[in-house]
């Protein structure tokens, strides 16, 4: 008689059952593949050039850690922008601009019917950003910016009210402040075409010293973190709205990317650098996807 026998017969079965289970958590692992494996792909995002310090390092990072999707960005005046899509110069899932008018330009079929609705969702101020490296820094800080801006030599920039809102927004600025102020000087500012610059250079421009101001949103100034001179008591402000375009190459990632913006995270990067989000937006239009019913009012 084997006295061993029945240890033999239990080393066997237990080394059957660990088997067994190694196969189906093999199987199991297949079948529910990991969370983050279940979006992916890139999401191009045409936007009003105000928002690229913003994009490019908070909402961009934050959107592909929540979901797996790559943000593509194209920054750009949102006139512009509109333009370069009805001309089929760009292609995009999202639209954001920075002014609610400009969805007009992408709506009915004499537009190429690339917008149905929009959603206006957050407010920016504009206001004058300067170079802290510049001579005139001092007297920004100390002077009335509307005296400043008209001295020898300065050097400001502001964008064309052709192509983007901000522009239109700065010449209602300088016509308002040359009125209140009567200083004519301000008019000859406004109508200078040399001081016309693409919104997406602005920045860059300033911040190489090339110009002593600019027009800028607080936005912009806040994630370029430069320093500014409130217009006060003359306001003007950008109300940044987001669509979906119709005919968007990836409607699926276009619906992912408004759900992250307009949702607790999106809201919580853009209230980071000043904006005034709107809590749960109303859309203007009509077929609002219903996915996205959750974020945005009908």
């Amino acid at each position: 008689m084997n006295l061993h026998r029945p240890r033999v017969v239990a080393l066997a079965l237990a080394a059957g059952l660990a088997l067994a289970a190694a196969a189906a958590s093999t199987t199991s692992a297949k079948a529910a593949p990991p969370r983050a494996r279940a979006a992916g792909g890139d999401v191009k995002v045409l936007y009003a050039a105000s928002l690229e310090d913003l994009m490019n390092t908070r909402v961009g990072p934050a959107f592909h850690r929540a979901t797996g999707y790559t943000l593509e960005d194209f920054p750009a005046g949102s006139s512009d922008l509109a333009n370069e899509i009805k001309g089929g110069v760009q292609q995009g899932d999202v639209f954001i601009s920075a002014a609610p008018s400009v969805n007009a330009t992408l709506e009915g079929r004499r537009n190429g019917n690339w917008v149905s609705w929009y959603a206006p969702f957050a407010v920016t101020k504009l206001v004058i950003g300067y170079n802290p490296h510049s001579r005139f820094a001092h007297a920004l800080r100390t002077k009335p910016w509307y005296r400043v801006i008209t001295m020898p030599g300065f050097r400001f920039g502001f964008t064309d009210p052709k192509l983007d809102p901000k522009g239109v927004l700065a010449v209602a600025a300088l016509r308002a402040a040359a009125r209140r102020y009567h200083a004519p000087a301000l008019l000859r500012v406004a109508s200078d075409q040399a001081d016309l610059f693409p919104e997406q250079d602005l920045v860059g421009r300033l911040q190489a010293g090339q110009l002593d101001a600019g027009f800028f949103y607080t936005v912009e100034a806040s994630a370029a973190r430069i320093p500014t001179v409130s217009l006060y008591p003359i306001t003007e402000y950008a109300t940044y709205t987001i669509t979906v375009l119709n005919r968007a190459p990836d409607a699926r990632g276009a619906i992912a990317f408004v759900r992250f913006l307009l949702g607790a995270r999106g809201r919580a990067e853009l209230a980071s650098v000043g904006l005034s989000t709107i809590r749960t937006p109303t859309a203007v239009g009509r077929g609002l996807p219903s996915s996205l019913a959750g974020v945005i009012r009908r």
